[in-house]
Formats: C-alpha cells, sequence, structure tokens
C-alpha cells in the first residue's frame, strides 16, 4: 500500500499535506454525482435521440479527464501562477466575446456561444469567471496599497491612471453590455452580484447595497421590456404551461418521493435538460428528497470551506478571491436549484461539476483550482 510520509521531500509531498484535502474531497464528490447522474439521466435522453445509453458520458469523458487535470494542476500553481493564467482566460474570454458579436452561435434565442474547432461550443461567459475572481480580487488588493483603506470615494483612485477605476470598470461594463445583447440575464446577474459581495468585502459601505439592488432592478426591468425571449421567459414565471420543461421538473421532484423512484422514474425521460439546466429534478425523480439532501449538504459544505477560509486568510488578495468564489459557486447553485423548483426563470445555468458541460465543468476545476493553491499558500505562509 502506497503511503505518503511528512519527511519525504518532493513537490507532490508538500502538496498532499498543505492542500485542503476536504475541500478538494468535496469538490470530488460533486464530479461523481454529475458522472452518475450522466449515466441514468443521460441514458434516457440517448434512448430518445436513438443514440447507445453512453452518448452522453462518452462526450463528457474527455472534459473530466480535463476538467481533472486542471483542478490539480492549477491547485500546484503559485499565486503569480494563479494571476498569469487569469490574465489568459481574461483575453481568451475576451475574444470569444467580441466574436459572439460578429459571428454569433445562437441555442434557444440567444446568441452567447462562440465555437472551438472541431465544433465545439462554448461560452465565453463561463471563460471569464476565473478572471472576474482572480483579477479582481488582485486589482482590489492593488489599489488598497496604492490608495489605502478607502479606495471608493478617494478622488485620486478616480483619476484617468491605468490602476484606477476606470479600466477595470470599462471592461466589465462591457462584458455586462455584450451578455444584456446576447441576451445572457442570468450570467450578467451572476457576474453584478459577485462584483457587489466582492466590493462590499473589500470596504464598501452597506449602506450603498439598496443603490446597487436597484440599479440590478433596473437591468432585469429593461431585459424584460426590450427583450422578447426574455420577457416569453417570465411570463411563464406565473403560469406553468402542461408539458412545459417546469411542469415536468416538479412532477420528477414530486414523482421521486423520499427515496426515489428508481426503476420506475420516468419523468425525466421526457425532460428536456434533465442532464444540465434540470439536473436536480433528475437527481429527485432518481434518489428522492434523501438523494437530493445529500446533494445539497454537499454543496453547503463547499461553501462553508470557502467562508471560513476567506474568514482566516491573511492576504487580502486571498480573502477577495476566495469571497468572490464563495459568491460564484453560490450564486450559480442557487439559480440553478431555483430554475428546477420553478422559483426563478430559466438561465440555462448549470449546477457547478454536476451538471453536464464540458466547458463549464472545465472552468469550475479551475477555479476551485485557483482557489486552493491560494488557500495552500496563504497557510504556508502564515
Amino acid at each position: 500500500m502506497l503511503r505518503i510520509t511528512r519527511g519525504e521531500e518532493s513537490k507532490l509531498t508538500s502538496w498532499y499535506f498543505e492542500i485542503d484535502r476536504g475541500l478538494l474531497g468535496l469538490i470530488l464528490a460533486l464530479i461523481v454525482i454529475g458522472a452518475i447522474t450522466m449515466i441514468t439521466a443521460g441514458s434516457a435522453q440517448a434512448a430518445k435521440m436513438g443514440q447507445p445509453w453512453f452518448f452522453f458520458l462518452k462526450k463528457a469523458f474527455p472534459f473530466y479527464m480535463l476538467g481533472l487535470a486542471c483542478l490539480f494542476g492549477c491547485s500546484m500553481m503559485s499565486k503569480k501562477s494563479v494571476i498569469r493564467l487569469s490574465i489568459a482566460c481574461l483575453i481568451f474570454g475576451l475574444f470569444g466575446l467580441l466574436v459572439t458579436l460578429v459571428h454569433p452561435v445562437v441555442v434557444k434565442g440567444s446568441a452567447r456561444w462562440a465555437t472551438l474547432g472541431g465544433g465545439i461550443s462554448f461560452m465565453p461567459a463561463d471563460v471569464l469567471k476565473p478572471a472576474l475572481i482572480v483579477l479582481t480580487a488582485w486589482f482590489l488588493n492593488k489599489m488598497r496599497t496604492f490608495y489605502g483603506s478607502d479606495i471608493f470615494f478617494n478622488k485620486e483612485a478616480w483619476r484617468a491612471k491605468w490602476l484606477s477605476w476606470w479600466p477595470y470598470v470599462a471592461i466589465f461594463c462591457l462584458c455586462l453590455l455584450i451578455f444584456f445583447k446576447h441576451p445572457d440575464i442570468g450570467n450578467m446577474i451572476l457576474y453584478f452580484c459577485v462584483f457587489c459581495v466582492m466590493l462590499f468585502v473589500a470596504g464598501l459601505p452597506w449602506k450603498l447595497m439598496p443603490w446597487f439592488g436597484g440599479a440590478l432592478g433596473l437591468l432585469g426591468a429593461v431585459a424584460i421590456l426590450t427583450k422578447a425571449h426574455v420577457r416569453g421567459r417570465f411570463q411563464h414565471m406565473f403560469d406553468v404551461d402542461r408539458w412545459s420543461q417546469a411542469w415536468y421538473s416538479i412532477n420528477a421532484i414530486k414523482h421521486g418521493g423520499l427515496f426515489g423512484s428508481g426503476s420506475d422514474a420516468y419523468v425525466k425521460d421526457v425532460l428536456p435538460e434533465s442532464t444540465n439546466d434540470f439536473v436536480y429534478a433528475s437527481i429527485a425523480e432518481d434518489w428522492g428528497v434523501v438523494g437530493c439532501l445529500v446533494l445539497v449538504t454537499v454543496l453547503l459544505l463547499v461553501l462553508n470551506k470557502l467562508i471560513r477560509h476567506a474568514i482566516h486568510a491573511r492576504d487580502d488578495f486571498v480573502v477577495y478571491a476566495i469571497a468572490g468564489t464563495a459568491a460564484l459557486f453560490g450564486g450559480q447553485v442557487c439559480f440553478n436549484l431555483m430554475t428546477a423548483l420553478h422559483l426563478v426563470i430559466s438561465k440555462g445555468m448549470t449546477l457547478p461539476f454536476v451538471s453536464y458541460g464540458g466547458v463549464s465543468l472545465v472552468t469550475f476545476c479551475i477555479i476551485f483550482g485557483m482557489v486552493l493553491a491560494l488557500i495552500r499558500e496563504d497557510a504556508w505562509n502564515r
């Protein structure tokens, strides 16, 4: 039996003893849950398409391998390497966003997709998420270093310089405007909320929260009034059409009962997006309330781990990065679960590590690999 001892001197040994193995184990547990769901719900979807039962699993397998490689590889990085990788994600993501303006791939009324070689479609908004977290944390930390603790009302911080609010706000608002044009209202709201959380953690007064909430509400109202695609989904929020995705999702959750339907599960067979947007409904029908509680518990434990690390981190950069990751992860989990329960309009947002979606899985593996690396380095420097 292979055993690693503390006395061994190697990079792998140092990584093994310094990494948060609890958080890593929870992430791997979510990936395993996603793979199992890919088999149970994906086989039913594949049968409808006339494909073998392993069709979706076969498509997802390369992304699982790439995601795991990114998770472990990024967790071994230094802080400088994490920042460099985030800059690469920013460049590639912004390029992808600009491509969607001139040569978009339209899926279900939204032009938020771009294509890679080999016909692989991806959302640039997903690729930008590591950059949003890490570079915003780096930016806030640098601003506090140059301008002191008051970076929001200091006039010097608002002057036209390379390190000031204007370059950052310009890039961030450009991304939000492109999201709005697609329309990709879900990611627009998610990005805005994560940005607000990181600002408040960095010291923005809480009394300004109503203004940010009002700005978010105004963006949503404009989207409903000007985007027919969004308006249609909003109207369906108050009237669940029979045979709609929301109707199937609610019935799949009801059919699961306490311990799941087992071989009698059938609603997920006809539920569109049963491995993606509505994966929670598939899990509810297969595993019941007990299975859903296990899943939600694991998700909450991940969030709890992140919050605890953010509270105890010594480096402000690490605090901001972990807080942003917690906001991103928690926000996306809430959006996905509330969509399955028909508490919000469908936004096409995956359940992290669980939903079928190759680029989304790889992106979250990169983000959490980076966070594990930052936690490890911060703990080592204490």
